[in-house]
């Protein structure tokens, strides 16, 4: 079966790496993914599989189902892009690669094997949409979730922190700035100082921790002190406790530049906060069982260096997760442009196959090894 499989995708490989090529071309932000998302569960449906669409209360999230019983495994396919660059988090080979396996595992397991879900998942960059499928219970009756990453590396595990955001909107006195300078209450300057203070915390955080942000609003013109400014604020750490301590230090920074400058401050906290990703190593190293037997070498890189956020860590949670990287080109940095146009390279094309072989191979050993899935779940639970 597994000779099978691989066969299966380097004779489809053209179909899946279509997928990234269009989503590609026409990039959709999170929560606008239409185009994505029609394409995505179109193409599934023709591959005989269940779909139900506006899943969660996304209009753009689907889930689509084939086969019946345990284990019940998800692929996740995000599908989402970034404003101006598009593609450059590598989203489409995600989605392309999670619908090759699919496919794959759809023409190798009998329908009473087991049952294979894929999801289609919007708006991982802004934090959404894997966490709104939680709350509504989208993986409620999942044994076992997979998705692969494009990067520079190939990589079996990589850690990623956790993630809590918050805006901090001040509001001052309008004054002319060189007639009446004494009758205003700055509110940029409380922006100002909220970046100064955490600027002096940071030699007190921990390594692990990141906090950064941006100016949101800062005035309207020099000649009027603001009466109104605003920042927003990532904060970022290794652990869920740690990750809610430091924030309310961050937040201690901004009321402290509020009481200095005698502006009114407004706190708004995202309720949707990212978990650190659970890493499951017996479940990896089944991943990694995959790869050699396709013939791949993982990078040696260290598995905590240069880590980001993402909602997949809400999913590793509550249920046995893996989020390997499949390779796309040496040394380029996600998020830029270049990494971009990789996605739909002879590199990029090449991931996609290794991502829905690899993610099919674990699938199956999955549901022909009773043991392993038991193994996986008893590290999951301890």
């Amino acid at each position: 079966m597994k000779r099978e499989i691989v066969a299966f995708v380097e004779r489809r490989k053209d179909d899946f790496c279509a997928i990234a090529d269009e989503l590609f071309r026409h990039p959709e932000t999170g929560l606008d993914e239409v185009r994505s998302s029609a394409l995505l569960a179109g193409f599934l449906v023709r591959e005989g599989f269940r779909v139900t669409r506006g899943e969660a209360g996304l209009p753009t999230a689907f889930r689509a189902e084939y086969g019946e019983g345990e284990p019940a495994i998800v692929l996740i396919a995000e599908m989402d892009a970034l404003p101006v660059m598009g593609h450059a988090c590598g989203h489409n080979v995600i989605a392309a690669a999670a619908i090759g396996a699919a496919a794959a595992l759809r023409s190798f397991l009998p329908a009473d094997a087991a049952r294979i879900v894929v999801l289609g998942t919007p708006a991982e960059e802004i934090g959404i949409g894997k966490v709104e499928m939680i709350r509504h219970g989208l993986f409620d009756d999942i044994s076992f979730a997979l998705m692969v990453h494009p990067s520079s590396r190939r990589y079996v595990i990589k850690e990623y922190l956790g993630l809590a955001k918050v805006r901090f909107t001040f509001f001052g006195k309008p004054a002319h700035a060189a007639a009446y300078p004494e009758e205003g209450i700055n509110a940029l300057d409380a922006v100002l100082q909220t970046f100064n203070a955490i600027n002096a915390l940071r030699q007190q955080l921990r390594q692990d921790v990141r906090v950064h942000g941006i100016v949101t609003e800062g005035g309207i013109a020099p000649n009027i002190i603001p009466e109104r400014a605003a920042a927003y604020f990532y904060v970022r750490a290794d652990d869920l406790a740690e990750l809610e301590r430091v924030k309310g230090r961050v937040v201690a920074c901004a009321e402290g530049a509020a009481t200095a400058t005698g502006c009114r401050l407004q706190v708004e906290d995202d309720p949707r906060v990212l978990a650190p990703l659970k890493v499951n190593r017996t479940f990896s190293a089944l991943y990694s069982a995959q790869l050699a037997y396709l013939g791949l070498q993982e990078s040696d890189a260290p598995a905590d260096k240069n880590r980001g956020s993402s909602d997949i860590g809400n999913v590793s949670q509550i249920v046995p997760t893996i989020h390997p990287h499949v390779p796309i080109g040496d040394g380029i940095q996600i998020h830029s442009e270049e990494f971009a146009r990789a996605t739909v390279s002879e590199r990029g094309r090449a991931a996609v196959a290794e991502g829905a072989a690899a993610l099919a191979l674990t699938a199956v050993e999955l549901v022909l090894r009773p043991e392993i899935r038991e193994k996986i779940r008893a590290e999951f639970n301890g």
